[in-house]
């Protein structure tokens, strides 16, 4: 082996990924544990360490802990914005691609310490299984792409993007370079449903709960549900059909959804919009004063959201038992 690809296969077996544990399920045959771990991505700003070898306190200066089924994102750490942003990695150190057309995905979620202005982000986005083929590749956080383009143009589809007091679930098809930037979300609170997910709200933001989302359609992507369960208790939270054709609409999404996508999970604010798009205005019930990154760091500065409990596979599959 040449001397470059020995040091570079060091690096990326020395990364030490956080484990976070999940689940592929089937309707026959229950869910299966998948032995899979979480890599931040590689330019995060505030890393310590290089990508391809950072440590567990590497990790946790970024604000990343997990512990069996559970993730933690902490967006400040000694002072320093972390904001983390990371993705889900399989056994072989590659991404764990995702194909849920006509198939769900479920996770728990806490937002109790999300405050308005804040974004407590999980999607998926069409990255290559092997990060892309750059150097360190998929072990070393590689080859980050979405539909706004950054690292490169590709589909997105945005489960959750949410704090307290607001959320939306969003599909970003492509074509190609040509993106639907604003997408074909559903929020809530925007749809006129402004106490289903609130604090103290239908779905109490206080406290944890399961949120289910199906991509429904055998060979199309026709509709996509949400449902939340909370307490036992099962709250339909809208569903999204019909989206932009002209960057190949829900049947584009469902390609990608298809052909198989990594899931991304981030917490991070908002100097430009404060958020606004999110949980402002006819988005949300929080101003702009209170969701300003600085007021955010100095009234909130452990904000912190948790993912737990992720499980995809048949429909109807995810939550039984």
């Amino acid at each position: 082996m040449p001397a470059a690809d020995l040091a570079l296969a060091l690096a990326q077996s020395s990364e030490e990924h956080p484990p976070l544990l999940t689940w592929k399920c089937t309707t026959s045959g229950g869910c299966v544990e998948q032995n899979t771990s979480v890599v931040l991505d590689k330019d995060s700003k505030y890393a310590q360490g290089s990508a391809g070898s950072r440590t567990a306190e590497d990790y946790a200066a970024m604000g990343v802990s997990t512990e069996g089924d559970a993730v933690t994102l902490t967006h400040y750490v000694g002072g320093n914005p972390a904001s983390p942003r990371i993705y889900l990695l399989d056994t072989n150190g590659d991404y764990a691609m995702l194909k849920l057309l006509n198939q769900e995905f479920s996770v728990d979620v806490d937002y109790s310490a999300v405050p308005c202005g804040e974004n407590g982000a999980l999607y998926l986005s069409e990255m290559k299984a092997d990060g892309g083929g750059s150097s360190g590749g998929a072990a070393a956080g590689q080859g980050y792409c979405d539909a706004q383009c950054q690292g490169y143009c590709c589909s997105e589809m945005d489960i959750l993007e949410a704090n307290a007091k607001a959320t939306a679930m969003t599909p970003h098809p492509c074509t190609g370079d040509n993106c639907d930037k604003a997408g074909c979300g559903y929020n809530p609170y925007a749809s006129g449903q402004r106490n289903l997910w609130a604090t103290g709200g239908s779905v109490d933001t206080s406290k944890p709960f399961t949120v289910v989302t199906q991509f429904v359609g055998s060979g199309s992507l026709t509709q996509i549900n949400r449902i939340y369960i909370q307490n036992g208790k099962q709250t339909t939270g809208g569903a999204i059909s019909s989206c932009n054709d002209g960057q190949g609409g829900l049947s584009g999404m469902g390609q990608s959804l298809g052909r198989g996508m990594v899931l991304a999970m981030s917490i991070w604010n908002d100097a430009t919009q404060q958020m606004s798009w999110l949980d402002a205005g006819n988005n949300g019930p929080c101003t702009i004063q209170e969701s300003t990154p600085s007021n955010i760091q100095a009234q909130y500065p452990d904000t912190n959201v948790v993912f737990s409990n992720i499980r995809w596979g048949d429909i109807g599959s995810t939550t039984q038992g």
